[in-house]
């Protein structure tokens, strides 16, 4: 059964308040991502960076939010690394990724990018050539294709090595890829040491372990080639629990392992780069109920938007926490639709069975005209669903607990739309 959750006042409000031409919305309460940020932040010892992973959510408004309590900001493309460059310039920034195209490398050393994802040999030899093009140096982290035990995901996760994928470089090509970087011939690119994102969806003790075992795999390649290990990138992966939205990353204990990790690593620097367990919890989608009606035995209610919208049910296969707010309007003479003492399946307007944002919701007696808002809509939501499908309109972004009363600037691509006005 769905889980139900409790929006905040400024929440619930400003979903109430707006006027059913702008719903669907995303709302996002951004003193609650400043508040969840600055506790992730203060659980992270000395000698571990904060990156966020921008592609969870790129909202300028969200990337400014953000920007006191991270390190730098991870990109995956050429899009999205002009995007970050204009939401928060001057901020440090990863450039990572499969399938960089040389227009993005050359573009991202002109824009004074110096730390680079290397995902392959081929990828290292372009950097190092368009790099001497330049006139420029660029420091690399190789990242590698390790192995996981996929039997410590969390229910849910998503394994990103140890078996055969596009990301990373193979690890018996691993003393081949450094030895490039040490041999003379790369003299543009220098070895800063090793990224390796895993798995997503794990829990503190597992994604733990798997931090432990990257770094001591990159300790023992550096000795090989007795070169200085200066910095390990873990990746991101932090569960986020979309059936209990309450039980949260337990960042504490994250921090607390990776200080020991840390202490036996003296003069390593190690990075972590959350997208999703960063902004998740400070999204929400509020749409209206348009039709409530019994189908085979089982009530259904088709709200306004889907997932078109809000692909992340479908994508990840879960049911999307949401909570019921009663309206008590109704504008038409005719009886109003409503719904019985059992459960609801909440789907959206989409031509497909598969348009469902959440199963069994229990919501007694829910009516047309109800409005609904899904928790957990702040990370791999609106940016990647698929927009244009049966040309819905798209939905409006607003912000609660920001620093003033202006709209938001205009979003690129993958970005909401302004406040308050639809593409």
């Amino acid at each position: 059964m769905t889980a139900r959750v409790r929006p905040t006042g400024a929440v619930r409000d400003l979903a109430l308040s707006l006027p059913t031409g702008q719903l669907p919305a995303y709302i996002y309460d951004l003193d609650a991502l400043r508040e969840h940020a600055a506790a992730v932040r203060a659980a992270l010892p000395e000698r571990v960076e904060l990156y966020y992973a921008a592609k969870a959510n790129p909202e300028p408004r969200i990337l400014a939010a953000l920007a006191p309590f991270v390190d730098g900001y991870e990109v995956a493309s050429g899009g999205e690394l002009a995007h970050v460059a204009g939401a928060v310039p001057g901020r440090p920034v990863a450039f990572g990724g499969p399938g960089k195209t040389p227009a993005e490398i050359t573009a991202a050393l002109a824009a004074g990018v110096r730390r680079f994802h290397v995902e392959s040999e081929h990828e290292l030899r372009t950097l190092a050539w368009l790099a001497a093009g330049a006139g420029v140096r660029a420091g690399v982290l190789l990242r590698f294709n390790l192995a996981v035990r996929t039997g410590a995901l969390t229910a849910g996760g998503l394994a990103m090595g140890g078996r055969p994928t596009p990301f990373g470089i193979d690890p018996l090509r691993a003393d081949a890829a450094v030895a490039a970087l040490t041999d003379g011939s790369c003299p543009q690119v220098e070895l800063l040491g090793v990224h390796a994102h895993l798995a997503s969806g794990l829990a503190a003790p597992e994604l733990l372990a798997v931090a432990g075992s990257v770094v001591g795999w990159a300790a023992a390649l550096a000795a090989r080639h007795r070169v200085a290990l200066r910095e390990v990138n873990v990746g991101g992966g932090m569960h986020v629990d979309y059936a209990d939205p309450a039980a949260r990353f337990d960042w504490a204990a994250y921090g607390a392992g990776l200080a020991r990790l840390t202490a036996a690593h003296p003069g390593l620097l190690l990075r972590v780069e959350p997208g999703r367990a960063l902004t998740a919890y400070c999204g929400w989608y509020a749409t209206d109920v348009l039709d409530v009606k019994r189908s085979h035995g089982e009530e259904f209610a088709v709200v306004r938007g889907g997932t078109h919208h809000l692909r992340t049910p479908a994508a990840k296969g879960h049911d999307q926490p949401c909570a019921v707010l009663p309206v008590a309007d109704w504008p038409h003479p005719w009886p109003r639709p409503a719904g019985g003492a059992g459960p609801v399946t909440l789907a959206g307007q989409l031509c497909t069975p598969k348009d469902v944002l959440a199963r069994r919701v229990p919501a007694p007696g829910l009516r047309a005209g109800d409005r609904v808002v899904f928790a957990l809509a702040g990370a791999y939501a609106w940016n990647i669903s698929h927009h244009d499908f049966l040309m819905h309109p798209r939905p409006t972004a607003h912000f609660s607990g920001g620093s003033g009363a202006a709209p938001a600037p205009p979003a690129a691509a993958g970005g909401n739309v302004t406040e308050g006005v639809r593409a």
